[in-house]
């Protein structure tokens, strides 16, 4: 008998004719670009450094990769996470040692933050200077791997050149195995510079392993949602990772389940549905709502800080998990945790559950839904509002949007109308700018959105020389309110004065121009065409609006 495992794929002719005829001239580095395109990768973002550029040399001798590179290691990072985010493949991003892959560590931890595919190769020091003496090389740390353990999902180290096949392979699967996330392979200097003993490197598999739910769970929650009362659905991030929106629905009209998505779950159900709840998960009218459900089916989320208004949700019904990454399962709330894709999850109920039926769920949602906005509109915010509803009017349909942490994107949090990208899983400054950069890259047909404060602008301002090298079709509205507005807001309530939050700011206009890239300073009034403008226009610009938002009063405290 002959088993699928046991099955060896023979090599044509000219695969081996290649094999025992190389081309001179190659290095370990060229197994690592090898290795990736044969994966499937198609373009690299990264930074070169001394101890990288066997890596980078190789990739300058290639035509199998795209290169695009930033001016810091952290802005390269969030690049990829978006890249990862848009397509759902892999993102490489080619790193140098020491301070060059720990600068990677903020967007490594929004990536793993948002399940984003990024795939770090980073340099170490020659293979005699490891172990933790203290050798004296430049950038040298006694374990860099270990910088890198609670943050990526997986570490690959490699030490001979006959490792790097099966170490970009095993990393390439676990970038993708759900939950997707970052990854981190580590290759010594010598490694990489020295002549490539192996053959040429063609296509390879890494298969991604599936996680689909047990059938007795997704039973007992069937069983559980057909008879429920008020069933409401929490649709998170998770739904939009498995692209499993059209399954949310028809789960939700089966069972006449009213949806609210967390933030890191919009667009994972129509903004405009009858059962649409929307996203106002810091509103108390909400936060009842779901504590009023006698079954709370959870898909993708941990019911996080953010997704629990602050913590201060307190269900009274009993809660269904359908979460990929085991830690969340139950971390926050006790309930039935299904360990599964949202995706596979969401079919095994769909096959199973009963259609239910209930005709003042829709009332109920509208209720909710008027409740929320006359507490809104009684707190003298239409400025606020009516800069988001321009900035929405503005960005043409399916183009899509990255949010630094800015008072501005705290409103879209809740009240924009659709999918969007933020940095709200670690919370860094700075993601923005070079996030859309790296959407623009994988994508040049359409324009994209960056939306950050003056604060976050000045994280990522060098990658405006990217954004011109690189012609990327990015669109950067900067709202500059003189600081860091949220915490200036934070501390004038917890303090009645602030501390380190008043900015000296450049001219944003003079100094977008001096790299080239136009820029116009927009006000609110002419906002709407100022943007538009901008966005039509091939590639990168700045917007600049001069403006001081303020958020909606909290409910958590």
């Amino acid at each position: 008998m002959t088993h699928d495992h046991d099955l060896v794929l023979r090599p044509t002719p000219r695969q081996i004719e290649a094999a025992l005829n190389p081309p001179a001239g190659r290095t370990g580095g060229d197994l690592v670009i090898e290795a990736l395109a044969g994966l499937g990768a198609s373009t690299v973002f990264g930074l070169p450094g001394q101890h990288a550029l066997g890596l980078f040399d190789a990739l300058r001798r290639s035509d199998l990769l795209r290169y695009v590179g930033l001016r810091t290691e952290q802005n390269a990072g969030f690049a990829a996470d978006a890249y990862g985010r848009v397509t759902g493949e892999v993102a490489p991003l080619f790193v140098s040692t020491g301070p060059g892959a720990l600068l990677t560590l903020p967007a490594l931890q929004e990536a793993a933050a948002a399940s984003a595919p990024v795939l770090v190769v980073a340099s170490q020091v020659p293979v005699a200077g490891l172990g933790g003496g203290r050798h004296g090389y430049l950038h040298e740390l006694p374990d860099q791997q270990a910088a890198f353990r609670d943050v990526v999902k997986s570490v690959h180290p490699v030490r001979t050149q006959s490792q790097i096949p099966s170490a970009i392979a095993a990393a390439w699967e676990s970038a993708l195995s759900v939950p997707h996330g970052p990854v981190y392979v580590e290759i010594p200097q010598d490694v990489l510079l020295a002549p490539a003993r192996l053959p040429v490197l063609s296509a390879a598999d890494a298969i991604p392993h599936e996680l689909p739910p047990l059938p007795e769970l997704t039973a007992v929650a069937a069983d559980l949602l057909a008879r429920a009362e008020r069933p409401v659905i929490v649709a998170g991030g998770g739904v939009v990772r498995a692209d499993a929106a059209g399954k949310l629905r028809a789960l939700a009209e089966r069972l006449t389940a009213p949806v609210v998505c967390t933030y890191g779950g919009k667009g994972a159900f129509p903004w405009e549905h009858p059962l649409s709840l929307q996203s106002w998960l810091e509103d108390r009218h909400t936060t009842a709502f779901l504590e009023d459900a006698d079954v709370l089916l959870v898909v993708g989320s941990g019911l996080g800080e953010l997704s629990s208004n602050y913590h201060s949700f307190a269900p009274r019904g009993q809660i269904i998990q359908v979460e990929a990454d085991a830690g969340k399962l139950e971390s926050n709330h006790p309930a039935l945790g299904i360990h599964a894709d949202a995706r596979l999850a969401l079919q095994a109920l769909l096959e199973t559950v009963e259609e239910r039926a209930d005709d003042k769920a829709a009332a109920r949602v509208a209720e909710l839904l008027a409740a929320v906005r006359a507490r809104i509109d009684g707190q003298e915010l239409a400025l606020e509002q009516q800069v988001l509803a321009d900035v929405r009017a503005a960005l043409p349909p399916r183009a899509p949007s990255f949010w630094d942490m800015t008072i501005l994107a705290y409103w879209a949090w809740a009240a924009w109308p659709g999918p969007m990208h933020s940095a709200q899983g670690a919370g860094g400054l700075g993601y923005g700018f070079p996030a859309a950069l790296g959407a623009a890259a994988a994508d040049p047909t359409t324009p994209v959105l960056a939306v950050s404060g003056d604060g976050g602008a000045l994280y990522s301002i060098a990658e405006l020389a990217t954004a011109k090298q690189e012609l990327l079709n990015v669109t950067w509205l900067i709202v500059d309110d003189g600081g860091y507005g949220i915490l200036r807001a934070y501390m004038t309530d917890a303090y009645g004065e602030t501390a380190g939050t008043e900015l000296t700011r450049p001219d944003f206009v003079a100094l977008a121009e001096s790299f080239g890239v136009p820029a116009v300073r927009t006000s609110p009034e002419a906002l709407r065409a100022d943007l538009a403008a901008a966005l039509a226009a091939p590639g990168p610009s700045v917007v600049v609006l001069p403006a001081r938002l303020r958020m909606f009063a909290p409910t958590h405290l």
